[in-house]
């Protein structure tokens, strides 16, 4: 055992001589060993962040929550069409019809878009023109699964009689009042509209496109009225009270429907059930694909940075024929010139490889940040990087070692 520390200790030194003899080089081919480490591990340290992301911004309606829709999402990935066509809307009159129909033990909210980029104003502050209003129901708070921080939810009264009630976001409640101001009973402008409020959602996470935190809700019936154009398009959300008779829940919400739209047997269903999940799993899927391009790109670095260390190993060899000559004479072994040689390139790698990490977990995180998802430390891409990067000492240091380790003394210590 001390025989095998003294020994390795001894490579240790000597390669740690050999890098500092040739610094140029060697911080070279570190950075171009690290720029592939990062890439893999920065990419999809990235990948899993958007992941969580997207699942929770998606799964803001709930876990075990389903939409119906008049159209589909026309979403086109890698070829395959998740949407033949669009449909004509859903009308406030079949949103109503079918809730009052659908029998199955489920809870049903009604929803509809007034505005994707809105301006809230409250007295001379005013929001970026980056806020939804949404028309919903005293149903949607719990169906789509967020919370009142302050003051209530919505009444039957105030969806009945078309209240200029509001329930606003957390970000919205951020920019318009101080830290210490209460925003219940506030009169905001929404539109050209005025409207108290209410009630303030909790921090939800921004996720990708603010989410509820930067929405604000009005009374369904309300935005029916005063945000009233050609064709406005409600959605219908459905939670059953038991999770596991989702599919069943499904089944009986499209044979409903279909009644609503006065369909016949042959008709093809002329609107769209999305589970609250699907559309954060499409893309998630499809995030696969940046993963291996990642992979790809990574590994294209990684050989070049192979093919330039082992130049520098030839080179090495080359300029350190005299001391393999003069280690020979004094009697050491092949076998301790190939290990030696080999323990060069495989430092050098490693070097690289941590760089790689570190410089890819920075890279992945910041990442995370623009998407407010929590710091992600990837331990296996961190394990996999140093096994990569030994790998690639391991293949582009074999050859120039066994080539040091066949000169011929006699012939090594006349070489100029």
């Amino acid at each position: 055992m001390k025989h095998f520390f003294t020994l390795y200790g001894e490579m240790f030194r000597i390669s740690i001589s050999s890098i500092m003899a040739t610094k140029l080089r060697s911080i070279l081919t570190i950075l171009i060993i690290s720029l592939g480490i990062m890439a893999l591990v920065g990419i999809l340290t990235a990948i899993e962040s958007i992941e969580g992301s997207l699942t929770s911004s998606f799964t803001n309606m709930g876990a075990n929550t389903f939409t119906i829709q008049s159209r589909g999402m026309n979403v086109n990935i890698a070829g395959n069409r998740y949407r033949k066509k669009n449909y004509s809307h859903i009308s406030l009159q079949q949103a109503r019809q079918f809730r009052e129909t659908f029998s199955f033990p489920a809870d049903v909210s009604v929803a509809v878009y007034a505005s994707g980029a809105s301006t809230i104003k409250y007295a001379s502050k005013k929001t970026n023109p980056n806020i939804a209003v949404r028309g919903a129901d005293e149903v949607f708070v719990k169906v789509a699964g967020v919370d009142i921080a302050k003051g209530r939810n919505f009444s039957q009264a105030d969806i009945q009689d078309s209240r200029n009630v509001a329930i606003i976001g957390h970000e919205v409640a951020s920019k318009l009042f101080s830290k210490n101001e209460d925003p219940i009973d506030k009169i905001i402008s929404v539109g050209s509209g005025k409207y108290r409020i209410i009630g303030v959602m909790a921090n939800k996470g921004t996720g990708f496109g603010g989410g509820p935190n930067r929405t604000v809700y009005l009374p369904y019936t309300n935005v029916a009225v005063y945000f009233s154009r050609p064709n406005m398009n409600y959605s219908i959300s459905v939670m059953p009270r038991d999770p596991k008779l989702l599919e069943a829940a499904i089944s009986e919400a499209e044979g409903v429907f279909r009644l609503v739209r006065n369909l016949t047997a042959t008709d093809e269903s002329d609107f769209h059930i999305e589970k609250s999940d699907n559309l954060a799993n499409l893309l998630i899927k499809n995030l696969k694909f940046v993963s291996i391009a990642a992979t790809v790109i990574g590994i294209i670095t990684l050989i070049g940075a192979a093919i330039g260390l082992m130049n520098i190993m030839l080179v090495a060899v080359a300029e350190r024929t005299r001391e393999i000559g003069t280690r020979k004479a004094i009697g050491a072994k092949s076998k301790e010139i190939k290990q030696q040689f080999l323990f060069e390139a495989i430092l050098i790698c490693q070097l690289g490889g941590f760089l790689g990490i570190i410089l890819g977990i920075i890279i992945g995180n910041l990442v995370s940040m623009l998407t407010n998802s929590p710091f992600i430390i990837p331990w296996d891409w961190m394990v996999g990087g140093l096994v990569i990067s030994f790998l690639v000492g391991l293949a582009s240091g074999y050859i120039p070692a066994v080539k040091a380790s066949k000169l011929d003394p006699i012939e090594a210590l006349r070489y100029e």
